[in-house]
């Protein structure tokens, strides 16, 4: 079969090694899903989420036009837990948490010239 780039093909795990699993998706055809592929987030353990024998329908991530290799993708049909960035309003990071977030240099440096005068006006009282 003529298999392309973006097509879901059920498979059989028909092995497990420590950089990923080996789909077997017909009699003569096999890709390897990366475990980087496998799922969202971190992978203590591939057997975790697949064993020998069984079942996947997977994404056709690449195919190398020379060796014939098969890189295959179950996180890709997986929806994310959440997107990284999707939480910013209760991150401090992004200054919603400390009040400070972005203000134009102007806006600032009225309260710098402030704050280095009481600094100076300190140190020199001292």
């Amino acid at each position: 079969m003529v298999y392309k780039i973006g097509q879901k093909v059920r498979g059989k795990v028909i092995g497990i090694q420590p950089y990923g699993v080996f789909v077997a998706i017909d009699d003569e055809t096999q890709g390897l899903i990366h475990i980087s592929e496998l799922k969202h987030g971190y992978i203590k353990n591939i057997t975790d989420i697949v064993n020998t024998g069984d079942m996947v329908t997977v994404l056709i991530m690449d195919i190398d036009e020379y060796s014939r290799k098969i890189s295959l993708s179950l996180r890709s049909l997986q929806k994310p837990k959440f997107h990284p960035f999707s939480n910013r309003r209760n991150i401090s990071r992004y200054g919603k948490k400390t009040g400070t977030g972005f203000k134009s240099i102007a806006d600032k440096m009225p309260e710098w010239v402030d704050l280095a005068l009481k600094e100076i006006n300190e140190a020199q009282s001292q």
